[in-house]
C-alpha cells in the first residue's frame, strides 16, 4: 500500500512536466501552478491501486482541469483592458521542457501561444498534446475521451489554422541571442537609425499593462514608428536600470529591472537578421515568475 510519502514522491517526480503541459494549455504559469496543485489534490485522494499509470492518469487529468478552466480564462481575457499577452517565463533553466530543436522553441513562443486563444479547448488539448509532447492519436483520444478519428480530425484543424498565421523560426538560438544584442545595444547608444535597421519593415509591437502599467493600447506597426515607441519607452537610463538579453518562451528577449525588481520583459521573433516582432508584458501580475531569478 502507498504511504503518503510514496505517493507525493511520484507526484513530484512528473510536476515539472504537467507545468510544462499545463502552461501551453492556458498561457499563464500561475493559472497553470494551480491548475498542477489541483490535479495533486485528485492525485493524493485517488485510489492508487486502480492506477496503472501514474503519468497517463495525471496527464488526463491535468489536462482536462486545464480545458475546463479556458472557458472562464477566456471570459476574463475579453474584459482584459489593452492587449492580453500570455505570462512570459524565463526558461534557460529549462521550466518548460528541453529547447534544442526550433519546434520546442516555437511551441512555447509569445507568437503560437496567442495564436492558440483562437482555437477550440479540444483543439489546443489535441494541438499541445502532439505537436509539444509527441502524443499519438489513440493516446490523445483516451486522454480527452474521445475517438482516435476525432483526435486527428481536431489535429488537422488546429494545424491548418496555425499554419495560416505563424510564421517558422529558422534561425538558430544563438544567431537570435546576437541578433538581440545588438538590438539592446542600439537601443542603450540611443541610435534611432541603428535601432531601425535591426526592425523587419513590416515589424509589430504588442504591449501589455493589464491596466496596471502604462503600455500603449494598440499595436504599433512599422520599422521607423516601431524604433521610435521602443527607443522613447522601453529604454529609459535612470540609475539603478539594469536591462539584460536572456531567454523568454524558448526565444531571445529583455528584461528590463530597476533596483532589483523586474518592470518588463520583452519577447522577440527575429527573421534573419532582424526583428520581426516585439511583444512587451510590463503589467505586473505577470511577471512574478521573473521576480523569482
Amino acid at each position: 500500500m502507498a504511504t503518503n510519502r510514496d505517493v507525493t514522491v511520484e507526484f513530484e517526480q512528473q510536476r515539472s512536466r504537467l507545468f510544462a503541459l499545463a502552461y501551453r494549455l492556458l498561457g499563464s504559469a500561475g493559472e497553470a501552478e494551480d491548475a498542477v496543485q489541483d490535479a495533486y489534490l485528485r492525485w493524493h485522494a485517488a485510489d492508487h491501486s486502480a492506477i496503472a499509470t501514474p503519468a497517463a492518469w495525471l496527464t488526463k487529468v491535468l489536462t482536462n482541469l486545464c480545458l475546463n478552466r479556458l472557458a472562464s480564462a477566456r471570459a476574463r481575457r475579453e474584459a482584459y483592458v489593452g492587449m492580453w499577452l500570455p505570462e512570459p517565463v524565463p526558461t534557460g533553466d529549462g521550466a518548460l521542457g528541453p529547447m534544442e530543436t526550433a519546434e520546442q522553441r516555437e511551441s512555447v513562443s509569445m507568437a503560437v501561444l496567442v495564436m492558440l486563444e483562437r482555437l477550440t479547448p479540444a483543439e489546443r488539448g489535441v494541438f499541445v498534446l502532439r505537436e509539444a509532447f509527441g502524443y499519438g492519436h489513440r493516446e490523445i483520444a483516451e486522454v480527452l475521451d474521445i475517438t482516435e478519428a476525432g483526435s486527428q480530425q481536431l489535429y488537422r484543424r488546429a494545424r491548418a489554422h496555425l499554419d495560416a498565421r505563424r510564421t517558422r523560426f529558422e534561425v538558430s538560438g544563438e544567431h537570435a541571442h546576437r541578433v538581440a544584442e545588438r538590438f539592446l545595444a542600439a537601443a542603450r547608444a540611443g541610435d534611432l537609425a541603428g535601432l531601425e535597421r535591426l526592425l523587419t519593415a513590416d515589424v509589430v509591437s504588442w504591449a501589455d499593462g493589464g491596466g496596471r502599467s502604462a503600455a500603449a493600447r494598440n499595436p504599433v506597426r512599422g520599422a521607423a514608428r516601431v524604433a521610435r515607441y521602443l527607443a522613447g519607452l522601453a529604454f529609459r537610463q535612470e540609475p539603478g536600470t539594469e536591462i539584460v538579453v536572456t531567454e523568454v518562451n524558448g526565444l531571445p528577449g529583455l528584461v528590463g529591472s530597476a533596483g532589483g525588481r523586474v518592470y518588463g520583459v520583452m519577447a522577440l521573433e527575429v527573421t534573419g537578421d532582424r526583428v520581426s516582432a516585439v511583444r512587451i508584458v510590463v503589467n505586473p501580475d505577470k511577471l512574478t515568475r521573473f521576480q523569482q531569478v
